[in-house]
């Protein structure tokens, strides 16, 4: 396959992408974020720079997904519980097939179907309404339970925050997993250690996070997030064969990849001027 673009992919990026390929990827990828959120003027752009690999992994490596048919009853599930991160789910479902990319252009403006946090079946691939935080853990569950129930072989992911696990339903949904040995379904935690308005650790008393999950009854281990081949593989491994489900803390860097934004929590609500949109394109080596 020929060297992609510089630019947005606007053709499907397959599953079988080579290494070199997906590192171009995640690199257009935080571009297109940059753009979006400097064009539609929204928010909570370092948080979706921080899972950007997360998504990589899971759908160039780990999903068994068919973009063609993105309602089939036996595909894996992967839910965004962070939604206020919708822009990276937008832009890798719209890489990986199941949408135009130009689409994307309308993210977050009025009309578009593609809103600043997902909306019930609002675009082909996303699974679930999500961005009131706590609340795509225990609806994983329900999709998982049903596994079971339907006697189907699909696996449920669902991608939360740091932040997200000062909810109390979090933990409500970590006691009930084990209990029911849902061993096809994983947490992964975007552990960036910021939230809105703080560090993660000094808001709440979540270290050791690993610990904790561990504790409640999860196979739990740690990765660097940023680590395309160590996230696939954590993910791959569900089931594990321990009967339980799987709990990835994946350590990550808010704001990831660009430099100025970089561990900068004022990230979280600014918005990039031209000029930032321009120099993160540098620094991408998109330029």
């Amino acid at each position: 396959m020929p060297a992609l673009p510089s630019d947005f992919p606007t053709t499907q990026v397959p599953f079988n992408a080579s290494a070199a390929e997906l590192d171009l990827l995640t690199r257009q990828l935080r571009l297109k974020l940059v753009q979006m959120s400097h064009a539609a003027g929204t928010p909570h752009l370092a948080s979706a720079l921080s899972c950007v690999e997360i998504l990589v992994a899971a759908y160039w490596r780990v999903l068994r997904i068919d973009p063609a048919n993105p309602g089939d009853p036996g595909r894996d599930r992967f839910i965004l519980s962070k939604g206020h991160a919708a822009s990276v789910l937008y832009a890798a479902l719209a890489a990986r097939g199941y949408f135009p990319p130009a689409l994307l252009d309308g993210f977050g403006h009025h009309g578009s179907p593609l809103a600043e946090q997902p909306a019930p079946g609002c675009a082909p691939g996303v699974e679930l309404a999500t961005g009131s935080l706590g609340h795509g853990l225990p609806v994983g569950i329900g999709m998982a339970l049903a596994t079971g129930i339907q006697q189907r072989d699909y696996r449920v992911f669902v991608t939360m925050s740091d932040g997200e696990c000062n909810e109390g339903s979090v933990w409500e949904a970590a006691m009930f997993a084990p209990a029911q040995q849902l061993a096809k379904l994983a947490v992964i935690v975007d552990y960036n250690k910021w939230q809105a308005t703080g560090r993660s650790n000094e808001v709440m008393s979540l270290a050791p996070l690993h610990k904790k999950w561990e504790a409640f009854g999860w196979n739990a281990c740690e990765v660097d997030g940023h680590d395309l081949n160590a996230v696939a593989q954590a993910m791959g491994r569900v089931p594990d064969g321990s009967g339980k489900p799987v709990a990835i803390i994946a350590h990550t860097v808010k704001g990831k990849g660009i430099s100025f934004m970089e561990d900068d929590n004022n990230w979280h609500y600014r918005i990039p001027k031209p000029e930032e949109v321009a120099a993160a394109k540098q620094e991408l080596g998109l330029a």
